[in-house]
């Protein structure tokens, strides 16, 4: 089944039927068809696909999110419904003591799930970082041992290994774990180049988010 001229209104209700029992568009993977899909969605309606994907960011924090307008559309919409649902023998009173409660309880329903998950993870980086020594004489075992002396509070020193540059040079090539928060890459690198009978220069190598 062909989704590409999203156009056409039925077109979008169409693949929202087929994809009503599945989650892709052609088998039980992601393949080209669901990125073809995508990208023609996307390509007749830019807007809505950038903004769609930059709130589904915010799922897990949609209840703490503070009030805002309602676009004309749907605040006329809105407006419909409340007169058809008005109470002309109620009281505003009544009214605002409900929404109230209501407030109240989803707020106190929020606060139970994200007690329930407890403190999000300190966010971390794994790094592996070159430290390049002056020449072949330079007492290498000394340099490890310089390095690793270096303690911070959300660093944790891992594997290392020599790596040859040339002329019997090697390097040293030592991966860590650091707290974002708490550990400046560019301090601690000032603080081993600091260690000027061992070390040349110190670069980084690579580094992903954990």
């Amino acid at each position: 089944m062909s989704f590409s001229d999203f156009s056409k209104v039925e077109t979008i209700k169409s693949l929202n039927d087929f994809l009503a029992d599945k989650s892709y568009v052609d088998g039980a993977a992601a393949t080209q068809a669901d990125v073809t899909v995508y990208e023609s969605f996307q390509k007749t309606y830019p807007a809505f696909a950038r903004w769609f994907n930059h709130i589904a960011s915010f799922t897990e924090d949609f209840a703490s999110l503070p009030a805002g307008s309602a676009p004309v559309a749907a605040a006329a919409a809105e407006e419909e419904d409340d007169d058809e649902d008005v109470d002309l023998f109620g009281s505003d009173d009544e009214v605002d003591e409900e929404a109230e409660k209501l407030k109240q309880e989803r707020l106190a329903a929020y606060a139970a799930k994200k007690a329930a998950k407890g403190p999000k993870p300190a966010a971390k980086s794994l790094v592996t970082l070159d430290v390049k020594p002056w020449d072949d004489e330079t007492d290498l075992e000394e340099l490890l041992a310089n390095v690793k002396t270096i303690e911070r509070d959300g660093l944790i020193w891992g594997a290392h290994q020599w790596i040859p540059v040339g002329f019997g040079i090697k390097k040293l090539q030592i991966n860590l774990v650091v707290e974002d928060d708490k550990v400046s890459l560019d301090e601690l690198q000032q603080t081993i180049e600091e260690d000027e009978d061992h070390v040349q220069s110190t670069d980084i190598a690579a580094m992903s988010k954990l």
